[in-house]
């Protein structure tokens, strides 16, 4: 087995010795050393030669972002930003997700304890490690494209459920800033802490014309309107009636990850069935591939996003090889493919 080689680069000495005692307990990850600041960082990447960093946000000398873009334009390395949550340290990450970083963590306190944050930083690292960040290109904002307007017919409302993990920050942004108006309710699972689930859905409700929010427990799903699960809550739909609400709530990891796609899916798959459309997008491991193959089975129409446009294919693949997918599409081509869709079953209505 071929070890992963990580860098730890934080300012301080608990966390450091956390890390590396934690990371220690993976046979395929290896802590080849540890860093203050980044200045002491550069000269142990050029000497160790790691696979995948953890990066703090707050040092001392040069912040975490300064770096972040120095390392991504000289020796672009896979980086996972490790912070605490505040909502300050939310709105870096994602400026550090945007500069080329792979993953976003929370450093464990309060209700994230040291024995969740280490599952899921060995996740998030073998995630990182498959990353060719020097092949990887940054979505950059532009301007965004007119879709054809919907004219749903029908009274009862189509449901889009969207799941993603690494890289999943950028693809949804570029999907959510396309689609129209009057689009219908979309239900979202991103991989990503507390706080920061918070931060990521107030940045796209700036960007996109639909309103996109962060759910709370018993929010209507309504067409216009994109709710994205609060990080280490499950998401799950719900229906009475003619109507779709989103349930929120604990529960146990599933796939180590909480919010999970396949939490997520299965419920779309119970209680939408047919009259929805499922997205599985960019990341690492099989989340939402065996709740997609349910929708699939309900009659929802299932998408992938194709290898080319992923930042690491890992969930599309084990969706596709489950046999769950209908469409595989580019990132690019996603919304147009989505539009096109749901016009095409309305003029059969």
């Amino acid at each position: 087995m071929k070890q992963i080689k990580v860098l730890i680069v934080d300012d301080s000495a608990i966390v450091r010795k956390i890390f590396s005692h934690e990371l220690s307990k993976h046979a395929d990850i290896l802590v080849v050393g540890a860093a203050p600041d980044p200045y002491v960082a550069r000269d142990k990447i050029v000497n160790l030669n790691p696979d995948v960093i953890t990066l703090d946000i707050e040092m001392p000398r040069m912040d975490g972002l300064s770096f972040l873009r120095k390392l991504m334009k000289y020796h672009p390395l896979p980086t996972i930003i490790v912070s605490s949550l505040t909502p300050a340290n939310s709105e870096m990450a994602l400026e550090a997700l945007e500069y080329g970083a792979v993953e976003v963590l929370a450093k464990p306190g309060g209700s994230y304890s040291v024995g969740d944050m280490s599952v899921q930083l060995a996740e998030k690292i073998r995630a990182a490690a498959c990353v060719n960040v020097s092949r990887r290109s940054t979505i950059e904002d532009g301007p965004v494209r007119t879709m054809p307007d919907l004219s749903l017919k029908r009274s009862t409302h189509k449901v889009i459920a969207m799941g993603a993990s690494t890289g999943g920050t950028e693809a949804l942004k570029a999907v959510l800033m396309q689609v129209p108006a009057n689009t219908p309710g979309i239900v979202i699972v991103q991989h990503m802490p507390p706080r920061f689930t918070t931060t990521f859905a107030n940045r796209l409700n700036e960007l996109c014309r639909i309103e996109v929010r962060e759910a709370r427990d018993g929010d209507s799903v309504l067409p216009g309107t994109a709710l994205i699960a609060p990080g280490n809550f499950h998401m799950m739909l719900k229906r009475v009636g003619g109507s779709y609400y989103v349930e929120v709530g604990t529960g146990p990891l599933v796939f180590h990850q909480r919010p999970s796609v396949d939490v997520l899916f299965n419920s779309v798959a119970r209680f939408a069935g047919a009259n929805a459309l499922g997205v599985i997008m960019t990341g690492m491991g099989k989340d939402g591939a065996a709740g997609m193959l349910e929708m699939k089975r309900a009659g929802a129409y299932t998408m992938a996003q194709d290898e080319a446009s992923c930042v690491v294919f890992g969930m599309p693949r084990e969706a596709i090889r489950l046999g769950g997918v209908d469409k595989v599409a580019s990132l690019q081509d996603i919304p147009r493919t989505l539009m096109n869709f749901l016009n095409s079953e309305e003029r059969r209505s």
